[in-house]
Parts: structure tokens; C-alpha cells; sequence
């Protein structure tokens, strides 16, 4: 196993132990079927990248294992809350997750929608919890920056965009936008939480959100190739469900896609070398996300 591998394998299994300890108990109380759904949606696996960028980058800055892994799960939990809401029939109607059914299929509409907007409020919950740092004003920045990230100029906005687009009329800068939004700004405060917690200096922080941004249209990339090989392929593995969306490899087409993904990832990897070795494990991930078949 390369030391990434047993990292990635590492941090998920801490993630899920700290996320398995903070999430509400499953009680006989009127909010039982609400905690059955969040804990059901955010404890059935994943890759959870997104908690491997806030321990790895944390990690450069000395901080803490318990500060960095509280705020990677909550981060997470933002992460989940965007999955169970994008699975509902309003918008990708998806019957699937991560091997098992939907939030909205185990249960209900209703009960995904409460269950969603539950993880994502409890995310800022844990985040203002001192318990995750205790300097307030860290705090409240890292509050700031994952509500900036998720709303209305993030992931939210991205996805409002993704569900009124036309890929026919969709330029490669308004794909790009889109997927920075959507994909992007959670894979970059992600990155940057680290930096947050070290309270690193301003330019450290942005070599970091630019190393993500990178990786995040890496990973829109790879995700775009994945699927137009799915789909010429009909392969039984993997659901394609870009088809109808505006797409990297629809407007670049499939060979000039991988080349630009290439190029994003090497250019992610030199957003690092101001940190030295210290950031050898974030450039080896750049290569990984690059390299993925799933």
C-alpha cells in the first residue's frame, strides 16, 4: 500500500469515527426518523477527499488531530446534506447512492429534505463548537469561509446553475464557472480549513485554495471522461449522468479533456511548492484524482 493509500484509508476510517460520535443518537424521541436519515446518509462510506484535504493540509500547520478531524467532519457533513438533497427527484433523481438507496427512497421526500437540511446546519454547529478551536476568531472564519463556500457563490449557486444550463449553448469558460461553484469552492475550503486552524498567512492560504480549485476541475474532469466511457461502453459499473449537461468532455471533446486535466494537475502541484515536503501527500493526491477509474 503507497503511503497516500494508507493515508486516504486512515483519515476516512478516523472521519467516520468522529462523525459516528458527533451525529445525534437514534433515540425514541420525535426526532428519532430525522436521526435515523442523517446518520444513514453520513455514514454509508464515500471517499471522503474532502476530510483528507482538511487533515492533510491542517497537518502542514501543526494542528491538532482533534481540531482538524472536527472540522473535516463537519465538512463533510455539508458534503452529505448537497448528495441527499441532489438525489431528490426536483433534481438529479437518483435512486442510488453510494451502493444503497437514496436518502429520499430508504425513507421519504420529506424526511431527505429535513435530513439534509439538518447535516447541514449541524456542520455549523460543530464548526462554532470551541471544542474545534479555541480561538473564537479563528471560529468565525472558518464559519464565514464554509458558508461562503456553500451557498448562493458556492456549491449552492453551482447547482442551480448545473440544473438551468444548456450544454448546447454552454461555452468551456461557463462550464468552468459552473463546476468551480459547484464542485470547486467545497473542494477548496476544504483545503484551506487547514490553513484557517494554523491561522497561516494569507498567501499560504491562497497557494492552498488555488491548488484546489485546480484539483476540483481535475476531478470535474476525470468525472466527465468516466461517465462518456460509461456511456460508450454502457458499462454496468458506473451510471452515466452527465448526458443532457454541459460537460468537459462534451465541449472539449474526450482527448483534449485529458490533456487539460493534465495540465490543471502539474499546475495544482506547483501552488504547492512553497510548503516543501510538507505538502508531498496533497501533490501525490493531485495524481490520484488525476489517475481515478471511479
Amino acid at each position: 500500500m503507497t503511503e497516500l493509500n494508507k493515508a486516504l484509508e486512515e483519515i476516512s476510517e478516523l472521519v467516520y469515527e468522529k462523525m459516528d460520535n458527533l451525529l445525534p443518537n437514534i433515540d425514541e424521541c420525535g426526532e428519532k426518523r430525522l436521526h435515523e436519515a442523517m446518520r444513514y446518509s453520513a455514514l454509508a462510506g464515500g471517499k471522503r477527499l474532502r476530510p483528507f484535504l482538511t487533515m492533510t493540509s491542517a497537518n502542514i500547520f501543526g494542528v491538532s488531530q482533534d481540531s482538524a478531524l472536527q472540522t473535516a467532519a463537519a465538512i463533510e457533513f455539508i458534503h452529505t446534506y448537497s448528495l441527499v438533497h441532489d438525489d431528490l427527484p426536483a433534481m438529479d433523481d437518483d435512486d442510488i447512492r453510494r451502493g444503497q438507496p437514496s436518502c429520499h427512497i430508504k425513507f421519504d421526500e420529506a424526511t431527505a429534505i429535513l435530513a439534509g437540511d439538518a447535516l447541514l446546519t449541524f456542520a455549523f454547529e460543530v464548526l462554532a463548537d470551541p471544542s474545534t478551536n479555541s480561538n473564537p476568531s479563528i471560529r468565525c472564519e472558518l464559519v464565514r469561509c464554509v458558508a461562503k463556500a456553500s451557498g448562493s457563490r458556492g456549491m449552492a449557486g453551482g447547482q442551480m446553475m448545473d440544473i438551468i444550463s444548456d450544454m448546447g449553448n454552454a461555452s468551456i469558460n461557463q462550464i468552468i464557472h459552473l463546476q468551480r461553484m459547484k464542485t470547486g469552492e467545497l473542494f477548496a475550503i476544504s483545503c484551506e480549513a487547514g490553513a484557517i486552524l494554523g491561522n497561516a498567512a494569507t498567501h499560504l492560504r491562497n497557494m492552498l485554495r488555488s491548488y484546489a480549485y485546480d484539483i476540483g476541475l481535475v476531478f470535474q474532469i476525470t468525472d466527465d471522461l468516466l461517465d462518456a466511457e460509461a456511456e460508450a461502453s454502457k458499462s454496468k459499473n458506473r451510471q452515466a449522468k452527465s448526458i443532457g449537461k454541459p460537460t468537459f468532455a462534451s465541449a472539449m471533446g474526450i482527448e483534449k479533456a485529458r490533456e487539460q486535466a493534465k495540465i490543471l494537475t502539474d499546475q495544482a502541484v506547483q501552488h504547492l511548492n512553497v510548503f516543501g515536503k510538507k505538502a508531498d501527500l496533497l501533490k501525490d493526491f493531485a495524481y490520484f484524482v488525476l489517475n481515478r477509474k471511479s
